[in-house]
């Protein structure tokens, strides 16, 4: 992981999306191609709860506990899904302490940067 300023040089990008992204992506065409039925169900199931969630989140009326529980639906209709892919694919980035510290430092960098040039900016 190796972290960078976004082109407006405002904020920190952590590029961890890439590395999760593709082998999650390849896991699933090789899941579905190995049973389609199964992962397809899985998919709509999923799909289904996502846009419920979705619409209890842009609706005013919607009570809390209404949208509490569509977002716990949707949580459990994507471990189920994942569940399919877990074996080939790592869900979280693991670091080794050299790794993590190594991480934090240029984490601490790049911000400290970012805040000089903002304060800088600000005073002019």
């Amino acid at each position: 992981m190796r972290p960078g300023l976004t082109a407006a040089g405002d904020r920190v990008r952590l590029p961890v999306g890439e590395q999760l992204l593709a082998p999650l992506v390849d896991a699933l065409a090789i899941a579905y191609t190995e049973d389609p039925e199964v992962v397809g169900r899985l998919l709509t199931g999923h799909a289904v709860r996502v846009l419920a969630l979705d619409f209890a989140e842009c609706s005013l009326d919607m009570p809390e506990h209404e949208r509490s529980i569509r977002a716990a639906e949707a949580d459990g209709t994507r471990e189920a899904l994942l569940g399919e892919l877990t074996d080939e694919v790592q869900r979280d980035p693991l670091l080794t302490p050299d790794d993590a510290i190594t991480l934090a430092t240029r984490l601490t960098k790049l911000a400290g940067f970012i805040r000089r040039t903002t304060n800088r900016t600000a005073r002019s």
